[in-house]
């Protein structure tokens, strides 16, 4: 009876063996047409965890009731309720028909994933759980794989909120054979954002507030999370005031308000401001702190090039290293003032415009070269100390705001002025005579000699041109001698004027200490030199004895004058 129920065929249908032949070839043309497909059929009982289904044709099938469950919840099914079912077989072993409603709903489900990937259309589905490198979807049946690189845009700690939700997804890949599927998130929140992105980008113009959270810092500002696109907040827009770092202001997560400064059409950049939703402090402040006034402010940043002073809430000057003090010399501003410390200033220029103020601390005290000029004109004996000595001379201190400066040449009026130099330490008193002073380059010269006479000076009073000298050797050198006169003037006599003869113009004829009279030839007072000869002095002397000879012996030839003169010479070097 069963078999007949499976063919579908009653027992009034066939009166012989040839009409039940024919009959059954029908039905089995009519079973194999139907098998593998998904049909509709009716619940006819329930019998504990089996449904047992009419699928017509007097055929039925049992099917497990978990095969109905829906997030593990067992559906309310009723006697006479029709559902999707799917034929397997059209006979089993036990000669009863191979149902499946999991196999209906998963057929027809990857039928609508496959028209919905090739069309490249998004499809629902429901996070359920969790698997290694991602999250499982139930895809109305069919379980598809949610790489955590797929999940958002952003890394996601907390799932929670997705699981169990019914949401669109949109399929990256999918092997019916193997039963893959590889579905995206992202793809649907980055294809929303660019839409909305696009819209917002539309409707946006320079002016516009918007709000947004702080997405990342960086050291030239932060990047805020308009919703569906990003703008830059630049450091210099994030406050009207000074700040070295945008996390002085902002932190990751932070909801902030913006105004849009400027849009790229071109780029799609959007840059934003938080200063600009607040009045300009700047505005009107030339007038408020006019050029030349003088104030205490706080000190908010000391730097090597200069102290930060807080004029007014938010609003800061600069006091440069060379407007702290009158010294000309480099100044630490370290050395000078500490963050917090109230300084006296004086405002010296305001660039509304640029947001510049420019302070100085050295105009609210008496200029000292004024008073250097004053109270120490050129000559003057001034006490100082020795700040640093240095190849060229000596760095002094005059008072504390002053620094003057001694060249090695006029330590003394010997010429050993550079072994002299070397005698100098820091710290040491000395006195000196000013020399000159320019205050607008704010120099000042001394000099150590000058507080004593200048034997040159004193030695050209009695040296006069023409006049013959005594010298004395005081060195000997191949090209000629170094010799002193009266102890005090030094001077070089070349071979060539250590005497009229030829023989006798040689260095080496004379020794340390050996004295010679010679003439003074030349005396530049002005370049400190004097120049003697021996050999000048000699022709003086030839000409004077000539000359005496000639008045005494008036009928004597110029030979005879000439051999007397000679011999007379010859004689005196005897």
């Amino acid at each position: 009876m069963s078999r007949l129920l499976t063919t579908g065929i009653e027992n009034s249908d066939f009166n012989s063996n040839e009409d039940f032949g024919v009959l059954f070839e029908e039905a089995a043309k009519i079973n194999n047409k139907r098998e593998g497909e998904i049909v509709k059929g009716k619940i006819i009982a329930i019998d504990n965890d089996v449904v047992i289904v009419d699928v017509g044709l007097k055929a039925e099938g049992r099917v497990p009731v978990k095969e109905f469950m829906v997030n593990n919840q067992t559906p309310n099914l009723q006697i006479g309720d029709e559902v999707d079912v799917f034929i397997q077989a059209f006979e089993n072993r036990g000669g009863r028909i191979v149902l499946s409603h999991e196999r209906a709903i998963r057929e027809r489900s990857w039928a609508a994933l496959e028209k919905a990937h090739l069309a490249q259309e998004p499809v629902e589905g429901i996070i359920f759980g969790r698997v290694k490198g991602g999250l499982t979807v139930d895809m109305q049946g069919v379980i598809a794989f949610l790489p955590g690189s797929q999940v958002d845009v952003k890394p996601i700690k907390d799932i929670s909120y997705m699981l169990g939700v019914k949401q669109p997804f949109m399929i990256l890949k999918m092997d019916r054979e193997q039963g893959n599927v590889v579905v995206s998130r992202r793809a649907i929140i980055e294809e929303s954002r660019k839409e909305a992105r696009d819209e917002m980008l539309s409707a946006i113009k320079v002016g516009d507030t918007l709000e947004g959270i702080v997405k990342n810092v960086t050291d030239y500002g932060a990047f805020i999370d308009l919703g569906s696109l990003d703008g830059l907040l630049h450091v210099t827009d994030i406050s009207w005031s000074k700040i070295n770092h945008p996390s002085e202001v902002l932190s990751l997560g932070q909801t902030v308000k913006v105004q849009v400064i400027k849009y790229d059409d071109a780029s799609k950049r959007i840059s934003l401001g938080m200063k600009q939703l607040e009045s300009n402090p700047w505005e009107g402040l030339d007038a408020k702190f006019p050029v030349g006034s003088k104030r205490t402010g706080k000190v908010t940043n000391v730097t090597d090039y200069g102290i930060f002073v807080e004029i007014e809430d938010g609003i800061e000057g600069l006091v440069h290293v060379s407007e702290i003090s009158w010294n000309k010399q480099t100044v630490n501003p370290r050395k000078i003032a500490n963050v917090g410390d109230e300084i006296e200033y004086m405002v010296l220029d305001i660039d509304v415009d640029k947001h510049r103020i420019s302070l100085g601390m050295k105009q609210c005290s008496e200029d000292p070269w004024q008073e250097i000029m004053s109270k120490n004109p050129v000559g003057t004996e001034v006490e100082c100390k020795v700040k640093k000595v240095i190849d060229s001379g000596l760095i002094v201190e005059f008072g504390e705001e002053v620094d003057g400066y001694i060249h090695v040449s006029d330590l003394s009026w010997n010429d050993n002025n550079r072994d002299l130099l070397a005698t100098y330490v820091e710290g040491q008193s000395l006195k000196a005579m000013v020399l000159s002073i320019d205050a607008e380059k704010r120099r000042v010269n001394f000099g150590i000699k000058q507080l004593e006479e200048d034997p040159f000076e004193r030695a050209c009073h009695e040296l006069k041109r023409g006049s013959a000298v005594t010298c004395t050797v005081k060195s000997v050198e191949p090209e000629g001698v170094v010799v002193t006169i009266a102890d005090i003037v030094e001077t070089f006599v070349k071979k060539i004027e250590l005497s009229g003869d030829r023989a006798e113009q040689r260095a080496d004829r004379f020794a340390v200490g050996d004295r010679f009279d010679a003439k003074i030839i030349n005396l530049d007072k002005t370049n400190r030199k004097v120049s003697v000869s021996v050999k000048a002095l000699e022709q003086d002397e030839k000409k004077r004895k000539i000359a005496a000879y000639g008045s005494t012996s008036s009928g004597a030839s110029l030979g005879d004058i000439l051999g007397a003169a000679l011999n007379a010479a010859e004689e005196d070097k005897k």
